[in-house]
């Protein structure tokens, strides 16, 4: 199954009192990137989403993001020092007895006491986070595979109709070719003819010529490697591994024999099928770069 290197998945679900989001998202890179974006005192998951993602992706730069609210449950609690407040208290009393102020201490007073209260951060059960985060990460996980593998499907048949094009033109290049002989025997016979008039034209010398002239214009051998390639391609398109960087190398295989071809090519028709088969490898070309 082709899978495209772009996609998105997104998950939400409520679990024990807290609310967890994980999005994952990914774009082209020629190999795998990570990334994660996660609330600081959820740093210890890093690691474990890497190789959760990594398992079901092999290609592409990824950024995984997670949130985590609590709904149901307090990670904090918060505590009255209280050796502090009664100091600051007995303090501010003999203060204002000694300088005859009015006594008006309230609660509201303790609250501006520096180091009147200690918040503790409950300790977090990281296994029971880390199941949660991973049930959540698994579902946007296999959500953002289908969206690949969609995508990939579409792009499946795109290369494969461009494919076809090559492999016609390939085929009416094979049917030009011998043409080419054919007219060039018959051009330099009569050539002969008119420089020697009515003398004998030596026919062996004629064949021996056009043998010589086709020995270098034959593009067999590119048309045989041609047809070998897009075999192999077919049968790449159908691998369930990922194969984006195997067809990059394929199709610059491709793309070297039609320039052989080209090269070699002296029949107007054939150069014109040329410049339109490369045409279309460009185009595959673009279309596998976003390939896993």
């Amino acid at each position: 199954m082709i899978r495209s290197m772009t996609g998105f998945g997104r998950d939400h679900r409520i679990i024990d009192g807290r609310e967890y989001l994980v999005e994952i998202r990914s774009v082209n890179s020629r190999y795998y990137e990570f990334n994660a974006k996660l609330p600081r005192q959820y740093m210890f998951l890093e690691e474990k989403l890497k190789s959760l993602v990594k398992a079901g992706i092999s290609r592409g730069k990824v950024e995984v993001s997670l949130s985590i609210y609590n709904i149901g449950t307090s990670e904090t609690s918060v505590t009255v020092n209280e050796g502090v407040v009664e100091n600051y208290l007995n303090v501010l009393r003999a203060a204002g007895e000694k300088f005859g102020l009015t006594d008006d201490l309230t609660v509201s007073t303790i609250f501006r006491m520096t180091d009147a209260f200690s918040v503790v951060r409950a300790e977090a059960d990281e296994d029971k986070i880390w199941a949660a985060v991973k049930e959540t990460a698994e579902a946007a996980l296999a959500k953002f595979i289908a969206m690949r593998e969609t995508e990939g499907a579409k792009m499946k048949d795109d290369i494969l109709e461009k494919l076809s094009n090559i492999e016609k033109m390939t085929e009416r290049v094979c049917e030009y070719a011998p043409e080419t002989v054919t007219a060039y025997r018959e051009r330099l016979f009569a050539k002969m003819q008119e420089i020697l008039e009515n003398k004998q034209i030596d026919e062996q010398r004629i064949l021996l010529e056009a043998g010589i002239y086709a020995e270098k214009i034959a593009v067999d051998e590119e048309t045989v490697r041609l047809k070998s390639h897009f075999v192999q391609f077919r049968d790449m398109m159908n691998s369930d591994e990922p194969i984006g960087r195997k067809l990059d190398f394929l199709v610059q295989e491709i793309n070297r024999e039609v320039n052989t071809t080209g090269s070699k090519a002296q029949d107007l028709r054939v150069t014109r099928l040329v410049v339109d088969m490369k045409s279309e490898i460009e185009k595959i070309r673009e279309q596998i770069q976003n390939i896993e």
